[in-house]
């Protein structure tokens, strides 16, 4: 296992929330920006807290920012040094994705010479709930120091102020800032303790929304003058008593790397041969455990981790389809709260259901606690009219609850944990083939049932029929419910037998899936991504793009650029393609993929990773690569849709790191399963010598070696 560091050295405030993603720290609990110590909230820092939201006023409901125990300035002779304010003379920032420790070193230059400050900082992996920073001044000339460090309580945040009321205190041992969320009186606490080892003189102040602590010296030339900070981050919607108070800084630093390496042990993937994949691949794992719901009920993963209130800190089907593989291979125990949460947001998938006057259960496309529906009906603004324009993605995206199903199954297939059935999961299956079951159309001279009126993955066309995407999802829901009701064990089908009539609805759902239109590849061996696609303008991606007026214009909606052509935003056909592989022909993937590709925007993270998938399906690693590195190193590079007018809308992708996993293991690797066993049939790209990792499978593991393209899997 080898170790990586991800820096920059040099300060470029352009950059600052792109950094702020990319040296991300978190725990599942919470995910700390990788933002220097100093910044207020105009440069965005924040301690993003996991499945906690409010909402002010009529703005959209967004996941809290707890106040900020980071906050760290230092002065020498009464002069402030702090970025982004003063330019550096040297600047280095740095994660090592293996300890999960991020490090900063800024030097200023002065008159009088140089002023130092290095930090390292890290999300307890250990104690979800601390977090450990030490903080070290140097100059290189005899001066008065004084360091400012403290609790942040006026926090950034995108549709905020989040808390009503911000209470600083200051106790005998320790301060703490509580904020009060104003729409369910959620508490949400930080408390520090802070040590030095040196004589100097210290005393605490608050203000409104802070409480500091002073620490001034007079520093000796060359010598280093170091403090500890140990904070804790609570809401009121825990049990957590801070029991272990007194933990020192090297304890808990400790204890914390001893948990990543265990982390590491089970999943780090080595690549013979191509370095930069190995470390872009890692550092795709790295985000993942940053986020995952360890030691925690009912929670999952937002779209956008736990790097801020994009998207709401909302769950997408991003989890189920893109995250959930790493963890069911990797941490079942994860996997299965991901479910959890799922199962426990059931009644809220049922009453958005009856709101579409639908039966069964319509997962929320931007799931909030309880499964509360966090999407709005107007997400986009007119650049030109600059009013809300109305999309369809709260109301047409059905194919979200097959999204949940599909993973249920490929759970139980990879865990054999057949076990949350009972608990919850097959009411799940039931209710979301109820609803697919009410969608269902039948024209008077027809004999397929269809689906109208939907949004598929590709969100530049709305309200379409016959996605082919969704009906075939349907269809697999369908046949999911079907078989599991034949296969329940006694005492679950007579508990679930009095809620539902079984045999009626396995008939009806065997019915249902024989018997639903599915898009059948026509003689060109294409298959039609909705009914009437292929009647729209056929141009390229750059035709689109000329028509801009605006480089801001949504391509999609009813009168977007892309809206009447085949340009699609993200795989659509090819996603579907991917999941039922083994129902089409090599000739017939590759014919769709060299169709859809070029008309495919990428206009979202999580296409690259499909398109790359499919690409190894057909034999063709060489293609796969480059879209697998898009995947891969989509945190590492600025750029990308990071602002919407003056929204920021930026953060990780976690799905698209999720999905590079995936075609690593599923597609170069060649892992799959057949016939209740682990099969590898690799197909590496050719600067690829070999491949090494670990796998949990039926809870048994597995070592995977792959040399000359030959695989190797042996159970340990």
């Amino acid at each position: 296992m080898k170790g990586y560091i991800i820096s920059e050295n040099k300060f470029n405030r352009e950059y600052i929330p792109h950094y702020g993603n990319k040296f991300l720290t978190g725990n599942g609990y919470f995910g700390i920006r990788g933002t220097m110590e100093e910044y207020r909230k105009e440069n965005m820092p924040c301690v993003n807290m996991a499945g906690i939201y409010d909402k002010v006023g009529d703005s959209w409901r967004e996941s809290v920012n707890a106040p900020n125990p980071l906050y760290t300035v230092v002065s020498v002779n009464g002069e402030k040094f702090s970025l982004p304010e003063k330019e550096p003379a040297e600047h280095m920032q740095s994660i090592d994705i293996i300890t999960a420790v991020h490090s900063r070193k800024t030097v200023w230059k002065t008159e009088k010479g140089c002023i130092t400050v290095v930090c390292e900082r890290f999300a307890s992996m250990a104690d979800q709930h601390i977090i450990g920073m030490k903080y070290t001044v140097v100059t290189d000339f005899d001066a008065d120091i004084e360091i400012i460090t403290g609790i942040d309580g006026d926090v950034w945040d995108i549709n905020g102020p989040h808390f009503c009321k911000v209470q600083p205190e200051i106790k005998d041992n320790y301060e703490c800032v509580t904020g009060i969320t104003g729409e369910k009186n959620i508490s949400v606490m930080t408390i520090q303790r802070v040590h030095t080892d040196f004589e100097c003189a210290k005393s605490e102040y608050s203000d409104e929304f802070s409480v500091y602590k002073k620490i001034t010296f007079k520093a000796a030339a060359d010598k280093k003058y170091s403090f500890t900070k140990i904070a804790a981050v609570k809401t009121s919607v825990d049990d957590f008593e801070w029991k272990n108070a007194d933990i020192s800084y090297e304890t808990a630093k400790t204890e914390h790397i001893k948990a990543w390496r265990k982390i590491w042990d089970m999943s780090y993937i080595t690549i013979d041969g191509d370095e930069k994949a190995e470390r872009d691949i890692n550092y795709s794992i790295y985000h993942l455990d940053c986020i995952a719901p360890r030691n925690m009920k009912d929670k999952s993963i937002a779209a956008r981790g736990l790097s801020g209130q994009v998207y709401k800190g909302a769950v997408f089907w991003d989890t189920e389809m893109f995250m959930i593989d790493y963890f069911m291979h990797t941490e079942p125990e994860v996997a299965k709260t991901l479910i959890g949460y799922r199962i426990s947001t059931l009644d809220g998938a049922r009453k958005k259901a009856k709101e579409y006057g639908l039966d069964g259960a319509y997962y929320a496309w931007e799931s909030q606690e309880g499964g509360f529906e966090g999407c709005s009906d107007y997400n986009v603004v007119d650049v030109f009219t600059k009013r809300p324009m109305r999309t369809h993605f709260r109301d047409k995206q059905y194919h979200i609850s097959a999204a949940v199903v599909y993973a249920i199954v490929k759970y139980i297939r990879a865990t054999v944990d057949t076990g949350i059935l009972k608990d919850g999961a097959m009411e799940v299956i039931i209710e979301c083939a109820r609803m697919y079951r009410s969608m269902l159309l039948k024209k008077a001279d027809g004999d397929k049932y269809e689906i109208y009126d939907v949004v598929g993955p590709d969100e530049y066309h709305e309200r379409v029929n016959n996605n082919a995407y969704t009906n075939k999802m349907a269809q697999l829901v369908f046949k999911t419910a079907a078989d599991m009701i034949k296969q329940l064990d006694e005492n679950t089908y007579n508990e679930l037998n009095k809620k539902y009539d079984l045999e009626k609805l396995s008939v009806v759902f065997e019915d249902s899936y024989k018997n639903i239109k599915i898009q059948e590849p026509n003689a060109d061996g294409i298959i039609e991504q909705f009914d009437g696609y292929f009647n729209l303008e056929d141009c390229s991606i750059d035709t689109v793009r000329s028509r801009l007026l605006d480089d801001k214009e949504y391509w999609g909606g009813a009168y977007g650029v892309a809206s009447q052509t085949q340009v699609i935003k993200q795989a659509d056909v090819i996603a579907m393609m991917s999941i039922f592989s083994d129902e089409y022909s090599r000739e017939q993937l590759r014919k769709n993929w060299e169709y859809y590709e070029p008309r495919t925007e990428h206009g979202s993270s999580l296409s690259a990773c499909m398109y790359s998938l499919v690409a190894c399906q057909i034999g063709n690693p060489e293609a796969a690569y480059p879209f697998f590195m898009k995947s891969a190193g989509v945190d590492l590079k600025p750029g990308g849709k990071e602002w919407a007018g003056l929204v920021y809308i930026g953060g990780t992708h976690p799905a698209s790191e999720g999905g590079a996993w995936i075609v690593a293991v599923n597609g170069f690797a060649g892992i799959s399963i057949s016939d209740g066993k682990l099969m590898c049939e690799p197909n590496l790209p050719k600067k690829w010598n070999g491949m090494h990792f670990k796998l949990m499978f039926k809870d048994e593991l597995y070592q995977i070696d792959i040399e000359n393209n030959k695989g190797m899997v042996t159970k340990l």
